[in-house]
Parts: C-alpha cells; sequence; structure tokens
C-alpha cells in the first residue's frame, strides 16, 4: 500500500509524480475542498482509479455550483470586458453577502436548500442525511463547491462512493473504520485540512521583544497593538480571501500619504483595555480551532472587530477617516511611546 499527502492548501496535491492510480482502489480521507475535487478528478480520466472512497469522520456541506457564470458571460458580450466586470464584481459580492447573512438569520431555510440540490444530483434513495447532513449550521464552517456537479457525478457513476465513520486503524490491505469494516485501498490520500501560518511564517519582535500575538488586538482588520509599521490582511472566511485585502491597501496608502502630510514615519496602534476580547476568527472550522490559541485577538466594537462583511469594512476602510484616536504617531528613533502595552484583560474564547 502506497501512500501520499496533498500540500496544506485546498488546490494543489503534493504526492509523487510518479504515482499511478490506473485501476487501483483509492481513499481519500477527508470531505473538504481538496477531497471533493480529488474525488472527480481520480476517478473521470481513462486512466482513473477502479474505485474512490472519500472516507469523512463528518459530513460537510456541499453545494454544486457552475464553473461559468452565464450572467457574466452575457454581460461581458453586451457591455466588454471592463464594464461588465464592475457589475459582476458587485453580484457576486452581493449575492456572497446575502447567503452570508441567510444562514445567521434563517440557517434552516439554507440547509433545505443545500439538501434539495444534494438530492437532486444523488440517485434516488441515496442517504442523504447520512452523508450530507453536518451537525451545525451553513457557514458555521464553509459551504465546499462542487465545480459543475463532478464530485456528484462521480458518486453517480457508482466508481466513486462516500463512507462516514471514524478511522480505528491502517491495516496491510486498507482502512480498518470504528464500525468493524473494512474498506480496502491500494492508495490513501490524505486531504484532511490545512495548517494556518500566521503572517506568513515571520517572527515579529518590537524593540527586541518577541511579539506574543494572542496579547494583541487586531485594528482594522490590518494592524495590531503595540506593533509599530506593521500592516497584514486578513482575508474573509465566508467570500472571497482577496476581497479585504483590496479594502485594506486602499487604507494604508491613505494611510501612508497622511504620514508623508504630517511628516512623521511611524505609527503604532494604541489597545484599549475596556474592549472585551476574542479570537480574531470567530470560526468553527478544525484548521481554525487548532490555530485558536496562536491567533491574535479582536474586539467586540469597531474599529476592534474583524466583521465578515465587505460592506462594513468598506465604510471603515475606504469610505471612513484614515486616523483616529487610536493611532499614535511618533519618531522610531526614540522607540515605542510610553504608553504602549500589550492587550491585557480577559481572553474569551
Amino acid at each position: 500500500m502506497r501512500t501520499t499527502s496533498p500540500a496544506r492548501s485546498c488546490t494543489r496535491s503534493s504526492g509523487p509524480d510518479d504515482l499511478d492510480v490506473q485501476g487501483r482502489r483509492v481513499v481519500v480521507i477527508g470531505s473538504g475542498a481538496t477531497a471533493v475535487t480529488l474525488v472527480p478528478a481520480l476517478t473521470s480520466q481513462e486512466q482513473g482509479a477502479a474505485h474512490v472512497t472519500m472516507l469523512q469522520r463528518t459530513p460537510t456541506y456541499v453545494m454544486p455550483l457552475p464553473r461559468r457564470d452565464r450572467i457574466a458571460m452575457a454581460l461581458r458580450r453586451v457591455l466588454g470586458p471592463e464594464r461588465a466586470h464592475a457589475l459582476v464584481r458587485a453580484k457576486n459580492i452581493a449575492r456572497g453577502q446575502w447567503i452570508w447573512n441567510l444562514s445567521r438569520i434563517r440557517p434552516g431555510l439554507l440547509r433545505s436548500a443545500i439538501r434539495r440540490a444534494n438530492m437532486a444530483s444523488l440517485p434516488a434513495g441515496y442517504p442523504v442525511d447520512t452523508h450530507f447532513k453536518p451537525p451545525y449550521d451553513p457557514w458555521d464552517q464553509r459551504i465546499c463547491a462542487d465545480p459543475d456537479g463532478l464530485f456528484f457525478a462521480a458518486l453517480r457513476s457508482g466508481r466513486a462512493e462516500v463512507v462516514t465513520d471514524r478511522i480505528d486503524r491502517l491495516t496491510a490491505d486498507g482502512v480498518r473504520l470504528a464500525s468493524g469494516t473494512e474498506l480496502p485501498a491500494d492508495v490513501i490520500v490524505t486531504a484532511t485540512g490545512l495548517e494556518i501560518q500566521l503572517m506568513g511564517g515571520a517572527d515579529l519582535s518590537v524593540d527586541g521583544e518577541a511579539v506574543d500575538l494572542p496579547e494583541r488586538m487586531t485594528y482594522r482588520s490590518s494592524m495590531l497593538t503595540g506593533v509599530p509599521n506593521f500592516v497584514f490582511a486578513m482575508g474573509y472566511t465566508n467570500q472571497s480571501w482577496t476581497l479585504r485585502l483590496g479594502l485594506v491597501c486602499d487604507w494604508f496608502t491613505r494611510l501612508l500619504d497622511h504620514m508623508d502630510r504630517i511628516g512623521q514615519q511611524a505609527v503604532v496602534v494604541e489597545p484599549d483595555v475596556d474592549v472585551n476580547a476574542r479570537s480574531a476568527l470567530d470560526f468553527d472550522a478544525g484548521y481554525v480551532r487548532r490555530a485558536a490559541a496562536s491567533l491574535p485577538r479582536q474586539g467586540d466594537v469597531p474599529p476592534w472587530t474583524v466583521p465578515m462583511d465587505f460592506y462594513a469594512d468598506r465604510r471603515l476602510l475606504s469610505k471612513g477617516p484614515v486616523v483616529d484616536e487610536h493611532l499614535r504617531f511618533f519618531a522610531p528613533t526614540g522607540g515605542l511611546p510610553p504608553t504602549t502595552t500589550p492587550l491585557t484583560g480577559e481572553v474569551v474564547g
């Protein structure tokens, strides 16, 4: 039996280049974006696997979605690419935000819509509630997109299946499950999720003292209390990750222009000890829970929050004032201003 593992990413595998799965039995452990895209890729080609089993511990919301946006294609034909781009971008942002809001207000309604889509994509009598009914509401964790419904097509073809169970151990012939069943496998692929790497793996220090991220609070989702001249970008969990990046870059360039005008070279965020703190990523995904102890904190009121709302961020970062009372500008030669301290007080979550 040969074992391979995809990279800590949702898009690319790091398995050996010479791996040949033709005619072989493959077990993919996991149920996120990596697993959902791997299953059809392993079964759809002529040299594909004889059979693929997606083994999951917990069901995931999976929604079949088209790869091509017909509305976008029509608008490009009528308006041209540049004008159509602005409209399509606005449409997609609004749709994503609407679905997120619906998941917070009427989660049962969204759960029912996903279930109906799953039933329509699977053979009659398929145990949808066994394999596609998570014990949490939509967007408590990410909803997994199935491009062009290829994952469900692989299940309909009979060349792939979903098994929901826990692993007891690996054997010489496959995977033995907690239920006692043994899944035969020639190849096992671990698609069990990513690991969060904070700040690109950089070690932060101020005046020679290491920065303990859980002691710092986010400001405008882009700076940390007590860390001067350091701006980062933390994307959305419910939208395209890059959407907030554009807003942060817009605010950051405005901040640099302001510093040029006032003749200052350093800026630091002063903490507000009266703000209640919680984890910067308020999200229940396993990779977030694993990293929770190392994450910076967010507050319960702006500008300390990390909102999952593009429009709220746009009001704060692009349309709001570039500076406020929480920013202190100073000359860098003398070190940090004396009032700059790490976050104190109780941290919740």
